[in-house]
């Protein structure tokens, strides 16, 4: 009942145009001559055939001109004709009428034509921007089989190499994924179809010129290269003899092709550039290593032997500053060592964290006890300066952090070992606090200290690794032994706060000194009940 009146509000403009237009042919019936109406005819013909279709309209022209024979043609009331003027008249009329509406056909089924390319060309557009943003190669499948079962409204398969297989000898399930209907698999004749089709890279089916027989298309998933899967898709009979539309899923399916080639170009390069950044921390490491280790491996080495060739000769408080010499010349090596394999470490991709709920207190607790106990070992063996004056400042109520706290006591441990270098006897304080930016909250860890400071010009490259400022490079004098070092510390610590999803950041203070700052996000850590359980 709905498609018979959808019918007949498709043909309502046809009916009311003919009305017009023999209300109008019988208002001029003797006011004009006979070829004045029969144009009338014509024209109401030609402007109802724009809703018409061909085989209605042509039909409608033949009964209008028998009617129009009957009504005004002597003798009325007859379908005979006297004359042969009259019966040119109608030959003609009816000549036109089926011109006009085979030509205005024409251009109907042209303009629907043009629709449905735009449309396709519109669809096509959409579905490479879904492709574009796609990350992942098992995404893409999903989109592909929607985009066809969309346009197709049949069964859709596919089959997929994974994204790092060849194409294998032998027809082997492991090495491709499925995308299908409900999780029905193909069956066998179909599956040997799509293997046939991916090592072939051509179609098969009805309107491809080969296996016509076929009931189904099988269509290549190819790309500027080799062949990286087949779709498996089953048109209806008056579908499957659409030639558009058969170039159309093809199409589709080459966009396909060429958007896995894409990311498997992507996954190479992102692996050559970790494999390049991997052999780059190996060399920056090696010549480290060969370079600004010899120094305190050399001072050591010294001390060591002075105290083994000229012991008898020394005095106590020799012997004491030589002990010193290799304690704090060791410390200073095992730092770098630490702060270098750290690096390295963290800087690999994929590199996995021992997180765990640990309290902000107990982490500067350590730190602080660690720092006192080296000052106090080293002050008891050498003659030196007085150490910064070190403390702690922490906000009530911090909460647990998720972290890998042996990191976090290292990351700190570098801070307070560059303050202490870079600013000695000045006041040294290890804050902890919550902070907000935007609506994201923030535990910033902070080492603050009253020295020099950094350069404008030095402030982020100290974080890259092997950069020590302009300053420290060029140090000479008693404190060029004291701020000894690779470089690798605070690049380090960024590397350890990067790992924690932070940041490190450098803060000048407001009446001098700096703050090196280490925001991490807080996490809402589980109540203590599932924590128990």
């Amino acid at each position: 009942m709905a498609r018979y009146f959808k019918t007949l509000f498709e043909l309502a403009p046809a009916g009311l145009i003919w009305g017009a237009t023999w209300w109008l042919m019988f208002w001029l019936d003797g006011r004009v001559n006979l070829a004045n109406m029969a144009m009338l005819l014509v024209l109401g013909a030609a402007l109802a055939s724009l809703w018409l279709p061909l085989a209605r309209a042509i039909l409608v022209s033949l009964g209008s001109v028998l009617l129009f024979n009957w009504c005004f043609v002597s003798p009325r009331g007859s379908l005979t004709v006297e004359g042969n003027q009259h019966l040119l008249l109608l030959a003609a009329m009816l000549a036109l009428s089926c011109v006009t509406a085979l030509l205005i056909a024409s251009l109907r089924r042209q303009a629907a034509l043009a629709r449905r390319q735009a449309g396709q060309a519109e669809r096509l557009r959409a579905f490479n921007d879904s492709l574009r943003e796609a990350r992942d190669w098992a995404s893409l499948a999903p989109l592909l089989q929607a985009e066809m079962q969309t346009q197709l409204d049949a069964s859709v398969q596919l089959m997929l190499l994974h994204q790092d297989q060849t194409l294998p000898q032998q027809n082997l399930p492991e090495a491709v994924q499925w995308q299908t209907d409900g999780g029905q698999a193909p069956s066998a004749e179909q599956s040997a179809g799509l293997w046939q089709c991916l090592r072939l890279a051509q179609a098969f089916g009805p309107g491809t010129g080969r296996f016509e027989e076929q009931p189904a298309w099988y269509l290549p998933i190819r790309g500027r290269g080799a062949s990286l899967g087949a779709a498996l898709l089953q048109p209806s009979r008056s579908q499957a003899l659409d030639a558009g539309l058969l170039t159309h899923m093809q199409l589709l399916c080459t966009q396909m092709g060429l958007a896995l080639e894409r990311l498997a170009t992507e996954h190479l390069a992102q692996l050559a550039r970790d494999e390049a950044a991997s052999q780059a921390n190996r060399n920056a490491l090696l010549a480290a290593i060969s370079h600004d280790f010899r120094t305190p491996l050399a001072c050591i080495m010294g001390a060591a032997s002075s105290l083994l060739d000229q012991d008898a000769r020394l005095s106590p408080a020799q012997r004491a500053r030589l002990a010193a010499t290799i304690i704090d010349e060791t410390e200073a090596l095992n730092n770098m060592t630490a702060n270098s394999l750290q690096l390295a470490r963290l800087d690999a991709p994929g590199v996995l964290l021992r997180l765990d709920w640990e309290s902000a207190e107990e982490i500067v607790g350590a730190v602080l006890r660690r720092a006192r106990q080296r000052h106090a070992t080293l002050t008891s063996n050498a003659d030196g300066p007085t150490a910064s004056e070190l403390q702690a400042r922490l906000e009530p109520g911090l909460p647990l952090l998720r972290c890998d706290a042996l990191l976090l006591t290292q990351l700190l441990g570098n801070l307070v070992d560059n303050a202490q270098k870079y600013a000695p006897r000045s006041c040294i304080e290890i804050s902890a606090r919550t902070a907000l930016e935007g609506s994201a909250r923030f535990i910033v860890l902070a080492v603050r200290d009253r020295g020099p400071g950094v350069g404008l010009a030095w402030r982020e490259r100290i974080f890259e690794a092997f950069q020590r400022g302009a300053e420290q490079q060029h140090a000479a004098g008693p404190d060029a032994t004291s701020r000894r070092g690779a470089g690798v510390g605070l690049a380090a610590c960024r590397a350890i706060a990067n790992a924690h999803g932070g940041r490190m950041r450098y803060r000048a203070r407001r009446h001098g000194g700096a703050s090196f700052e280490c925001w991490l996000p807080s996490v809402t850590p589980p109540q203590a009940e599932e924590m128990s359980a």
